[in-house]
């Protein structure tokens, strides 16, 4: 293994992570507050120890393999949350540091669970904001994608390092090369936030909170300016325009990619497309269904709360306009359910995927009709085209490992005395990266009540889920370490 080049490339990683610290060292500056010298004093330290590693290792072999590329990636998410953590601890907003951890990764994995209550958000400084929210920009589209699109990060290939953390059991490539891949998928996640920035300030909201939450939208990540979050705002506009961006957030970025170029036909039809607005339509048709005929509620306004909930959770957002655990009932078990379905493969929304629970349910479709008709051959298809065996394997090993990893999470959780709902609701919304869950930690709560293990157990569940299991169990694998 080529220890060296591991330090090489976490030294360049940190030097771009105390680059996003200067910018936050800005913003607090700017509004007149004096949280921008903890930034300043984070960043100096992301800047040293970054150059150190760097330049201590800067002649070596510039060689990538695949064990190398799964360690880097694995372990610049935890090195991140590590120094990202510090402004929370310095400024005295979290002072905790496992608090601070907790937070920090879940902001980088885009999960959006917090252990800050409302009246605590509602008080955080705008330095303290903008961090959070760039954190979870920075995490939503991929620390290593943005370093292979922005900058030369290593001058060797980033293929490992791509296939590694880009999500979904296919990785769609753009472009002959990664880099330019890596430049087009940054370049539409970019535009996106600005667009959805300006459509928000239009819509009333502040330009600081706009440009938050664009940042926090595109990432699917949930954290809010506001401790009511997008409840917030009683404003059909701004809850349409979030909306829309989390739809497009949760869509594989290939497919807008696509639709830019006016290429309509290869978005509609595609079929991960298809079920991806098939399943947002039906489970939203029947949420207001549920709201209208059985709690009374009005029916035009049913719509827009049933559409942002099930948008939110769907692309695990996280956004909230209503407490969806008050709804009861089938309610809840529909808000629970959507917490696995997920997005798109190759979007930044976290979740089992949708491409995965289609090929899987088609898989065991075809499974039944090949033990009627055991001699025929009888291929999964997706998008009319045979889908390789291996890759159903895959799928049936990860859905299989993501479920034993929720249960066995549970359980864990349960160990410290909480409900069955609550233990369910914690793991499913960090594994899932989805931010709120069902229980004591729904919308109106937070995950601060929870004993500093299972903080920490929940921050590795976020990361686990963040890179999709298989990034990071593989390195527990004794072949791994052989290779």
């Amino acid at each position: 293994m080529n220890k060296n080049i591991i330090f090489f490339i976490l030294g360049r990683l940190l030097i771009i992570e105390g680059a996003f610290l200067l910018i936050s060292a800005g913003v607090s500056a700017f509004y007149g507050e004096q949280d921008y010298i903890y930034f300043l004093e984070v960043a100096l330290l992301n800047f040293i120890v970054g150059s150190v590693s760097w330049f201590a290792v800067r002649n070596t072999e510039k060689s990538l393999g695949k064990k190398e590329g799964y360690i880097v990636v694995s372990l610049v998410w935890v090195i991140f949350s590590i120094f990202g953590a510090l402004p929370f601890v310095l400024s005295g907003a979290i002072p905790s540091y496992t608090d601070a951890f907790f937070e920090t990764m879940s902001g980088f994995t885009t999960t959006g669970s917090s252990i800050l209550n409302a009246n605590q958000i509602d008080n955080l400084h705008y330095g303290i904001h903008f961090w959070r929210s760039i954190t979870q920009w920075i995490g939503g589209m991929g620390i290593i994608v943005m370093a292979l699109a922005i900058f030369p990060l290593l001058g060797i290939g980033g293929q490992s390092l791509f296939v590694a953390e880009v999500p979904g059991p296919t990785k769609d490539k753009l472009h002959p090369t990664i880099k330019q891949t890596a430049k087009s998928l940054w370049g539409i996640y970019i535009l996106f936030t600005v667009v959805e920035a300006i459509l928000l300030f239009f819509g009333g909201m502040e330009p600081f909170d706009a440009v938050c939450h664009s940042f926090t939208t595109m990432a699917t990540g949930g954290f809010s300016t506001k401790g009511a979050s997008i409840a917030y705002y009683d404003s059909s506009y701004i809850h349409y325009v979030i909306i829309i961006f989390m739809f497009l957030a949760g869509l594989n970025f290939t497919l807008s990619f696509y639709a830019l170029k006016f290429k309509w036909k290869k978005v509609i039809k595609n079929e991960e497309f298809k079920y991806y607005f098939l399943f947002t339509v039906v489970f939203t048709a029947l949420i207001t269904l549920f709201l209208v005929f059985l709690h009374d509620k009005e029916p035009i306004k049913s719509i827009r709360d049933s559409l942002f909930q099930v948008v939110s959770l769907m692309t695990t957002t996280g956004f909230a306009t209503v407490d969806y655990t008050l709804w009861k009932g089938f309610i809840v078990v529909i808000a629970f359910i959507l917490m696995f379905l997920g997005g798109s493969a190759g979007s930044t929304a976290g979740g089992i995927k949708i491409i995965r629970v289609v090929l899987v349910l088609k898989n065991i479709y075809f499974e039944l009709k090949r033990t009627i008709h055991p001699h025929a051959v009888i291929p999964v298809r997706y998008n009319k085209h045979s889908v390789d065996q291996k890759i159903i394997n895959n799928i049936t090993a990860f859905i299989t490992i993501y479920i034993i990893t929720f249960v066995i999470g549970t359980i864990f959780i349960s160990i410290f005395g909480y409900n069955l709902d609550t233990a369910m609701g914690a793991v499913a919304a960090t594994l899932g990266n989805i931010g709120p869950g069902i229980g004591e930690v729904g919308p109106s709560s937070n995950f601060g009540f929870f004993p500093d293990i299972a903080k920490w157990f929940l921050s590795f569940l976020m990361l686990l889920g963040r890179l999709e299991l298989f990034t990071i169990l593989v390195l527990f694998s004794k072949s791994f370490w052989k290779i």
